[in-house]
């Protein structure tokens, strides 16, 4: 079955604004909502960056059903992973199957102002992700837990409050290794929309398929997640002119990766023309066409489609992609 999730935006909307479109996101039938990590936002005029853990349970005290995590958590530098596992052990005896930790290798725009070091190169990163999954699982299944690993240790360590079952790990990635270990090692894998065809169907999901089928025990069920740009509205015009915000994803990852101030990265997608800016983005004021450009993901294997609209009308998106573009869906994939 099709799942529909809301991608809460962080960097955009205050904590409070992002509860209440939240909210209205379950009532008008979304299943999941998924909200961003960061210390500092894309955009620092007007920018915003709440915790995500401490949002996700007032997230949890608000609903009744949807699905919540993050995408995408870093465990790694800002967090030690013994913390992150404490965070979502609570959230997850508070919210019983409610609750997944989305994680990835992270960037330099979160972790270098917040702890101030140099920023690793991408093995090290990795390495670092490897190692603090290993340990969190690890907490949340024994007891006094001794570990000694090259970036982190405990020492007799144990999480006291936690859910019954480990809570399901979600894995972040855009290239080949991390897509395979995410396989391997996880319950789900995400990725966002927008980038070329060749990198989802010859890199990414193969490499997925390939770590599935090195686990000794395969799972009875694997997630396949994706972040899907949208600007829907019925003015086109508005649609096309809302993505302006979120210029920063059509900057390339040579353009952006060693950024380390919201305000160099703002300078740098201000530069960018308004058709640059959207060119990650599905932009329509048609339905049927929303339904045909969001096809191709859903043929190709990704059944859990969270939804991040540009606009700052949140409650509008919400209320119209419900209306209008949902029940297609359900109905042409479900």
């Amino acid at each position: 079955m099709l799942k529909i999730g809301y991608k809460a935006s962080a960097e955009q909307f205050s904590a409070t604004e992002l509860l209440n479109f939240s909210v209205i996101a379950e009532e008008v039938g979304f299943d999941s909502v998924f909200i961003s990590d960061h210390f500092q936002p894309w955009k620092h005029t007007d920018g915003h960056a709440p915790s995500s853990m401490v949002w996700l349970g007032a997230l949890g005290a608000r609903t009744k059903r949807i699905i919540m995590g993050t995408s995408v958590l870093t465990p790694t530098f800002r967090y030690h992973p013994s913390i992150v596992a404490q965070a979502f052990g609570t959230l997850g005896e508070l919210f019983p199957g409610r609750v997944i930790l989305g994680v990835g290798t992270g960037e330099a725009l979160n972790e270098v102002p917040a702890i101030g070091m140099a920023w690793p190169e991408t093995k090290e990163r990795f390495a670092r992700l490897r190692e603090s999954i290993a340990l969190i699982k690890k907490l949340w299944v024994e007891e006094r837990v001794s570990f000694n690993g090259e970036y982190y240790k405990t020492d007799h360590a144990t999480i006291y409050d936690r859910p019954e079952k480990p809570i399901p790990i979600y894995v972040a990635g855009a290239g080949p290794m991390i897509a395979k270990y995410a396989g391997r090692n996880a319950e789900g894998f995400i990725c966002t929309s927008g980038k070329a065809w060749d990198l989802y169907k010859e890199t990414l999901l193969p490499n997925v398929a390939a770590g599935l089928a090195d686990r000794k025990e395969r799972p009875q069920s694997y997630d396949y997640m994706i972040e899907m740009k949208v600007s829907y509205d019925t003015d086109k015009p508005r649609a096309l002119e809302e993505t302006k915000h979120w210029a920063a994803l059509a900057l390339t990852p040579e353009e952006k990766v060693t950024v380390e101030n919201p305000l160099d990265m703002e300078k740098l997608a201000a530069a960018l023309p308004v058709e640059r800016a959207a060119k990650r983005w599905i932009v329509s004021s048609d339905p049927d066409e929303q339904v045909e450009k969001i096809r191709p993901y859903v043929e190709m294997g990704f059944r859990h489609l969270v939804f991040h609209a540009p606009g700052p009308d949140q409650p509008r998106f919400l209320r119209l992609y419900a209306k209008d573009v949902i029940p297609r869906l359900r109905k042409a994939f479900d």
